[in-house]
């Protein structure tokens, strides 16, 4: 047999490896987990504010953010402080000096932070509510809370965040990704009353189900507003 007529069917296998290898890749691709969600720092009720104004610093102040969640200016109506990131208040106070100012150039800053808790609940050992102090994820506040139960249904677990007016936000994670420390992208960084839930089933209306829950397990201080429509 010539050298010809047996390299040929080797170069084919080699090139069908090839394709075979960027199939698998392009498939890993589409299965690989979602990448982070957002992290920005929401204020919350009792924080300390700083607001720097950088051309009229004659405007500058220090406020605290009311249990109604708003803050007091110099010159423009109450804002809702509470929910907002500082860049989101910082364009929304922007744009309130607009009408008194021509280059209302402001920045937010958090001076100190209020009483910050989270609460975990659901197929966990140890339920309940905790201190957030310093930068904490959900699998780390799993482990504070004893860690998961061997029914906990981890490809499904559930932050219910307050969001702008106090309403509820829900964000569904898979933690059962890389439990070994290798993927972290589902992860979420958490905030100051989020609270974490591990079901042990899957939850057909998350709506409903988030409404019911809130009304019958969260304190009154985590400041939900309940009225999500089931």
């Amino acid at each position: 047999m010539s050298r010809a007529l047996i390299t040929a069917p080797l170069i084919l296998w080699a090139g069908c490896n090839v394709l075979l290898a960027a199939a698998r890749a392009q498939e890993g691709a589409d299965l690989a987990p979602p990448s982070p969600f957002g992290q920005e720092y929401r204020i919350q009720v009792g924080d300390e504010l700083g607001i720097k104004f950088f051309y009229n610093p004659d405007l500058n102040e220090e406020v605290v953010v009311r249990p109604d969640g708003r803050v007091s200016l110099q010159l423009i109506p109450e804002v809702v402080a509470a929910g907002k990131t500082p860049t989101m208040l910082g364009d929304e106070i922007a744009g309130l000096y607009s009408v008194e100012l021509d280059q209302p150039a402001i920045t937010v800053l958090v001076r100190s932070f209020s009483g910050q808790k989270i609460f975990v609940d659901g197929e966990v050992e140890k339920p309940g509510e905790f201190t957030l102090v310093g930068p904490l994820t959900v699998r780390q506040a799993l482990a504070r809370a004893g860690g998961a139960k061997e029914t906990a249904r981890l490809k499904e677990v559930y932050v219910i965040r307050r969001g702008g007016n106090g309403k509820p936000e829900v964000l569904v994670l898979n933690v059962a990704y890389g439990r070994d420390g290798t993927d972290s992208s589902q992860d979420l960084l958490l905030q100051p009353y989020d609270v974490v839930y591990v079901p042990r089933s899957r939850i057909a209306n998350v709506n409903k189900w988030v409404d019911q829950y809130l009304r019958r397990n969260i304190p009154v201080s985590f400041g939900f507003r309940i009225d999500i429509t089931k």
